[in-house]
């Protein structure tokens, strides 16, 4: 007797696209770290429950050194999801999975679903998600943004009509406009754009980023502390003035 599947249901399978941090470490590894674990302790939760790319491209290490590195990752609670850029010969079981053909964000997937998320860490708070059929190219955030919240925003620029609290972030993949008090993180041109820029009308940040160059706030000049401000990248240099 033939028996008719009918009833069973089906297996759904589609594709999503997750943004990433893509570390991208120079040898020696040791100072590498260093600066790596400057920016951990500088920025609190920076790499907590974050998914992390390790990008070895063109970099002279065999399977001992990854394996180290990958080591000093885990001692530090980084969890790497995938390796970019390895050479077959220096991967080993038990390592993340070698990944391929990664690029910022999707050409069709930016045409076809973008998607704008409010994630929220706190387990206390009610998680937000805003999404969208439809291409857009800016959003507009019309309450503050908390503690423990993310802007996530690859296909365009971010405004928050109000203030970004200590320890919360906005990631654009454009410009960041914030019309309040900035006491939080700040990264523009996530997904490569040198030209974004990050304006606040009052300077308090916690940590700023542009195109993958970033600043921590003590890093800045008193003066600009408080005050509203714009920033941009020139070179490899994070510039900024105060704004009248």
């Amino acid at each position: 007797m033939t028996k008719v599947l009918t009833d069973a249901r089906s297996i759904r399978i589609k594709g999503r696209s997750f943004l990433a941090v893509v570390l991208s470490p120079d040898l020696p590894f040791d100072d590498w770290l260093a600066r790596l674990d400057d920016l951990a302790a500088r920025s609190a939760g920076f790499f907590l429950g974050r998914p992390v790319v390790l990008d070895v491209t063109d970099l002279p290490i065999d399977r001992a050194q990854l394996k180290e590195l990958l080591g000093e990752f885990s001692q530090r609670n980084v969890s790497i999801m995938g390796i970019e850029g390895a050479r077959p010969s220096i991967l080993g079981q038990g390592m993340p999975p070698a990944l391929k053909g990664g690029r910022p964000v999707s050409d069709e997937a930016v045409a076809k679903e973008p998607v704008i998320e409010l994630q929220n860490s706190s387990a206390d708070s009610k998680p937000a998600a805003i999404e969208s059929r439809q291409p857009l190219q800016s959003i507009i955030i019309r309450e503050p943004v908390r503690s423990g919240q993310s802007v996530i925003f690859p296909e365009g620029d971010v405004t928050v009509i109000g203030s970004v609290a200590s320890g919360a972030e906005i990631i654009a993949g454009g410009s960041v406009h914030i019309y309040g008090t900035l006491r939080g993180r700040a990264m523009a041109g996530s997904i490569g754009n040198a030209s974004a820029r990050i304006f606040c009308r009052k300077m308090e940040a916690e940590l700023l980023a542009i195109d993958g160059v970033y600043k921590m706030a003590e890093d800045m000049a008193p003066s600009l502390r408080g005050k509203p401000v714009q920033l941009w990248l020139e070179g490899d240099t994070i510039m900024a003035e105060t704004l009248i």
